[in-house]
């Protein structure tokens, strides 16, 4: 290709409609490469304000109006500011960047999942009951080896929504600010969405509007399991079992993902010293460590098959 063509090509890998794309790779390939900042993170910052507006608004009367109050008041003003301020331009563009791979936890998410399969192929079961309860809210002290890797499956295949493919969703509808918004919606959502005293109504605005916000990304994951996957097993769980999930968005999205996998996931589980029974999800065998890898394997999949849908739709714009 002649040299003095190049100039004509910059204007079009620089378009609007292509910017979003590339910036989607960027941030997905720094989260890929860099995994989440070890020290100094802003989420940290802002985890800890969210507990002084907590510690200050979740009394009295009026406590589902306050935690409304309090989401607003830390979800809704910085990227309002960002994407009022944002510049124009490759600094806009790098601004982008930057936003989603502090949005995105899919290394973070890699490393968990696969130390809790390490610590089982070693057969060190009280490590993997450890780690495992680093990535979920049920009791680990007493799994067993198919207990442990059935909750690190079904932490793998939820988180993978919430982690990476929810945050990718609001990017492309927003950029970096869309990216952002969504990380603190499901970031509060983690920390207030409980239905316990304390939260049951301060916590309420934090957690459905974080089933509203992940509401079709959840589906959009859903699908992208079965595609990825076993799709007829897929469809077919999501379409019985997740129904029956208390979880509007994780039903899918982990139903999907099982049956995708060809395993049962679901069952029994003790949460603050309470024995529940969780509706099945998937079909099949029971989940071991080695499916470990593969519901990690099948994430990477859907990225790649997110991150080519974006691409296409920003060259179909061009």
């Amino acid at each position: 290709m002649p040299t003095d063509s190049f100039p004509e090509l910059l204007p079009l890998a620089w378009s609007a409609a292509l910017a979003l794309p590339l910036a989607a790779i960027a941030g997905a390939a720094l989260d890929r490469l860099l995994g989440e900042p070890r020290r100094w993170h802003p989420l940290v910052g802002f985890g800890a304000l969210a507990e002084a507006l907590e510690a200050a608004l979740n009394g009295g009367r009026g406590r589902t109006l306050r935690g409304l109050l309090a989401w607003s008041l830390l979800v809704l003003p910085v990227p309002a500011l960002v994407l009022w301020l944002k510049p124009a331009g490759l600094a806009g563009w790098a601004v982008d960047v930057v936003l989603l791979y502090l949005a995105l936890g899919g290394r973070s998410l890699g490393e968990h999942a696969s130390r809790v399969a390490g610590d089982l192929a070693r057969g060190d079961l009280a490590l993997a009951r450890r780690h495992v309860g680093w990535m979920v809210s049920r009791q680990t002290e007493n799994l067993d080896d198919a207990g442990v890797a059935s909750a690190c499956v079904e932490s793998t295949l939820e988180n993978g929504n919430d982690a990476v493919f929810a945050a990718l969703f609001w990017f492309a509808l927003l950029g970096g600010p869309g990216a952002l918004l969504f990380r603190l919606a499901n970031t509060l959502d983690a920390m207030w969405g409980y239905r316990n005293e304390r939260f049951a109504d301060f916590g309420c605005a934090a957690a459905r509007l974080d089933d509203l916000l992940g509401f079709v990304p959840a589906r959009l994951t859903a699908l992208s399991y079965a595609l990825c996957g076993r799709t007829r097993s897929a469809l077919r769980c999501w379409r019985a079992q997740a129904p029956n999930w208390k979880s509007p968005n994780a039903g899918p999205v982990m139903a999907a993902g099982a049956g995708s996998l060809g395993v049962a996931l679901g069952g029994a589980a003790v949460y603050h010293g309470r024995r529940e029974q969780r509706p099945l999800l998937g079909e099949g065998r029971t989940a071991c460590a080695d499916d470990i890898g593969k519901a990690l394997t099948l994430l990477r999949r859907c990225l790649l098959l997110w991150l080519a849908t974006i691409l296409c739709w920003g060259l179909t714009r061009a």
